[in-house]
């Protein structure tokens, strides 16, 4: 498998309020750094397997309606706990969404598989991978 990895970062607020997660119940921010990466089995005739450009420009589109957003006050995590885990799933299911809609050029037909992971510090990450 060949895999290219992109990068951005986004700044988030918000709360997990369950009693499992101490002091991270009350309102704290985060921020995150936020790798992608995107695996195909082959390459094309210019040797790429997928377009560093467009994938770059995707992820950055993709995670800037989190960023500076306090996530409790988002509609769309309305109900849900928005832990590392749950945001890596967020932003790996509009990465698919945006790699069907044809986003990354003639060359996201190749892509088979896709890995986000959300780096919560220097120490701590998670992510969210699977097959398209």
């Amino acid at each position: 498998m060949y895999a290219v990895e992109v990068r951005d970062h986004m700044m988030i607020a918000h709360s997990l309020a369950r009693p499992v997660f101490g002091p991270a119940q009350g309102m704290h921010g985060a921020t995150f750094v936020v790798d992608a990466a995107f695996f195909t089995a082959d390459v094309d005739e210019d040797g790429l397997g997928v377009d560093i450009g467009l994938a770059t420009t995707v992820l950055r589109e993709v995670i800037a309606p989190l960023n500076y957003q306090n996530l409790d006050e988002l509609p769309v995590f309305r109900g849900r706990v928005t832990t590392t885990e749950v945001l890596a799933r967020h932003v790996f299911d509009a990465l698919a969404e945006r790699i069907a809609k044809g986003d990354f050029g003639p060359g996201g037909r190749r892509i088979e598989r896709v890995r986000v992971t959300l780096h919560e510090s220097h120490v701590a990450r998670a992510w969210y991978e699977a097959a398209l």
